[in-house]
């Protein structure tokens, strides 16, 4: 296969116009078309459904799509690896996170990334819950649970230390928990798709649950910035992140519960990729900066 057509390909699936697609290597509209054409009889497949007012990817399309994306990268490491690559970092990157994480460390620091790498756009994909990284076709995601998937590559950004908080008006109208059986006449605020977490104490006292079996959490969210802001209004006591609320306890408007009880899930803020992908300069890149940025310690914990 000619990866000058797959590099077409790719484009025009990205921004379902083949003429645009065309133009941004330099092709006339019906050079691309005919291009496009090629590349389906090759592969016996229609990649792109055409009407007179839109393009579409078809299914087998869809399919195609992260294999075709990969036989570029690899194409780019190959050249690199013989010196002949580009000598700008550049392409179009396709990242996934929690929009809660992302929100707070990482769009404050794009500004600076871009500037260092103007060669390089980001597509972003925002959601606090889980996406699959190769199906979804994601050069690179960041995951704070523990790391479980054995198709996939990590870098370790910091452990993902999680406690117990609620805002101090909560706590003056409802009382301090001293236990943790006492969390089970208090209105809890928790994330819709964790599983209990285990609490243990360090003082050798019996390790428990959040939430505690057969207890009901007042409020279920799926967004953790929606679980911080609850938990800062006096709905409840929530299990947060530091990095999510580490500002509101320098603050004072979220007080840790249960202090002496530790969060053992082995969670971590994980940069993944997929195994099979080679580390294109595009992801590389990236991975440092975040590195670089968010660092060892990381910026909650500073």
């Amino acid at each position: 296969m000619n990866t000058n057509e797959i590099r077409l390909f790719v484009i025009a699936a990205e921004m379902l116009n083949i003429s645009a697609a065309g133009r941004q290597l330099g092709l006339a509209p019906a050079v691309a078309s005919a291009r496009l054409a090629k590349l389906e009889k090759h592969l016996g497949a229609e990649l792109l459904h055409r009407t007179t007012r839109q393009v579409s990817l078809s299914l087998e399309g869809e399919e195609f799509l992260p294999y075709a994306r990969e036989m570029l990268a690899q194409e780019e490491a190959a050249l690199a690896a013989l010196g002949r690559g580009s000598a700008e970092v550049k392409g179009t990157l396709r990242f996934a996170g929690p929009s809660s994480f992302v929100q707070l460390h990482i769009m404050p620091i794009l500004p600076m990334f871009l500037e260092r790498y103007p060669g390089i756009n980001l597509d972003l994909k925002l959601s606090d819950t889980k996406l699959d990284i190769i199906d979804g076709g994601y050069d690179l995601a960041l995951r704070n649970y523990a790391a479980e998937d054995s198709s996939l590559i990590g870098r370790k950004i910091a452990d993902d230390t999680r406690i117990l908080c609620a805002s101090p008006e909560y706590m003056k109208s409802h009382g301090t928990p001293r236990e943790p059986r006492d969390l089970n006449s208090h209105q809890l605020v928790a994330f819709s798709s964790a599983a209990p977490r285990l609490l243990s104490s360090e003082t050798g006292a019996e390790s428990c649950t959040f939430p505690p079996p057969g207890i009901s959490p007042r409020v279920i969210c799926d967004d953790g910035t929606s679980t911080r802001l609850a938990a800062i209004n006096g709905v409840g006591i929530c299990m947060s992140s530091l990095w999510n609320i580490h500002t509101e306890l320098k603050e004072g408007t979220l007080v840790c519960v249960l202090p002496d009880y530790k969060v053992q899930d082995g969670s971590a803020i994980w940069l993944a990729y997929p195994k099979s992908n080679v580390l294109t300069a595009k992801v590389r890149v990236f991975i440092d900066y975040l590195l670089e940025q968010i660092g060892d310690p990381p910026i909650w914990e500073r």
